[in-house]
């Protein structure tokens, strides 16, 4: 469990924040300048707000109003920062072995052995970080962090110097740190990212919490849409890998009903995110015949949210699941859609890329 809450001033700000989160990955998601880094900072101990008070799994790290502030070397935090910061004049194993030198006496966590295999590292560990590509230097950071055996990891944006290929690359080294049990606070401005990898989403805007829970719900909320952008905009349902076809397609089961995926990642029986953009369904009152979309599963309209420029954004059950829908107030009128409404909502499969599929 990990509990924040703060409060501080500097300059022309003010960061004024509160939300709890279970295991797994918390990410912490929004503009530049929306206060993540901030409050990253003071859970790591780099910074000490006005008022707060930080607890990461029983441990109180920081309570203003008791007095207590732990030093940042006292908080068992493991922070890895967007430039990853590996000693240049060591090797990636030098970097892993000097982060075993923090880990406290009789801490569990995962040993040297288990991290080089988990990053899938043990190829670079004669290298120094000047041989290294970025995701690479990102993968030895994270390692690092982890070998100090911290209650708590902190990422600041890892992936965000990294172009599309490097990002695919470590992101499943991500999953796996998730499925592992590894308490993350991650901080990141990209929605394909949270959409992946988050167990709880907390957004924030102009240093406040404007949405905060579970990350399937927060992404599929229509009221929210607008924070992730109308081309990033959408919403994750979950589903199971059956089969790869023939064709080059892949066979999920949805709690809703079938779809058809290119590139679908994994073995039969694997359990799958899918990331729906919402400008990407298309819905109808009635099950559509002769359309070449594959995938039309039947829904309920459960939230309505107007938008600009005579949009809006339609909330669909999909059995436990939902998604979103970026059509136009007409369209709404004409099909008349309110919550409550059964429908049909079209994806389209050449939309869902490999970035938008995860474990």
């Amino acid at each position: 469990m990990l509990e924040v809450a703060l409060q501080h001033k500097f300059g022309g700000f003010a960061l004024d924040i509160a939300f709890s989160a279970p295991g797994g990955v918390t990410a912490l998601f929004g503009a530049s300048g929306a206060g993540k880094t901030t409050v990253v900072n003071a859970v790591a101990g780099l910074m000490q707000p006005d008022r707060g008070r930080v607890v990461a799994q029983g441990e109180v790290l920081l309570d203003t109003a008791a007095g207590l502030c732990l030093p940042p070397h006292r908080r068992r935090v493991g922070y890895v920062f967007q430039d990853h910061r590996l000693f240049p004049h060591l090797s990636v194993r030098g970097n892993l072995i000097y982060g075993t030198r923090f880990a406290p006496r009789g801490a569990t966590g995962p040993g040297f052995d288990q991290v080089v295999e988990m990053l899938g590292i043990g190829a670079l560990l004669g290298r120094r970080p000047g041989a290294l590509s970025g995701g690479e230097k990102a993968r030895g950071a994270i390692g690092r962090a982890l070998l100090s055996r911290p209650r708590l990891l902190l990422l600041d944006e890892p992936l965000a110097a990294l172009d599309t290929p490097r990002r695919e690359e470590i992101l499943p080294f991500l999953e796996r740190l998730r499925d592992a049990g590894m308490p993350v606070l991650y901080v990141s401005h990209s929605v394909a990212e949270v959409a992946r990898l988050a167990s709880t989403l907390v957004v924030l805007g102009g240093g406040r919490v404007l949405a905060a829970g579970p990350a399937a719900e927060v992404l599929a909320d229509p009221a929210l849409a607008a924070q992730f952008g109308a081309q990033e905009a959408g919403a994750v349902i979950h589903a199971r890998l059956i089969a790869h076809e023939d064709d080059g397609l892949a066979h999920l089961e949805t709690g809703a009903g079938p779809i058809w995926l290119p590139d679908a990642p994994g073995q039969p029986g694997e359990e799958l995110r899918v990331r729906i953009h919402a400008s990407d369904v298309i819905l109808s009152r009635h099950r559509p015949e002769g359309l070449s979309a594959l995938n039309i599963l039947p829904g309920v309209v459960t939230r309505i949210a107007p938008d600009a420029g005579g949009r809006a954004w339609v909330q669909v059950r999909l059995g436990q699941d939902s998604i979103l829908a970026r059509i136009t107030q007409r369209s709404v009128a004409a099909l008349g859609l309110t919550p409550g409404v059964e429908c049909f909502a079209v994806l389209k499969s050449v939309a869902v890329t490999r970035d938008d599929l995860g474990h």
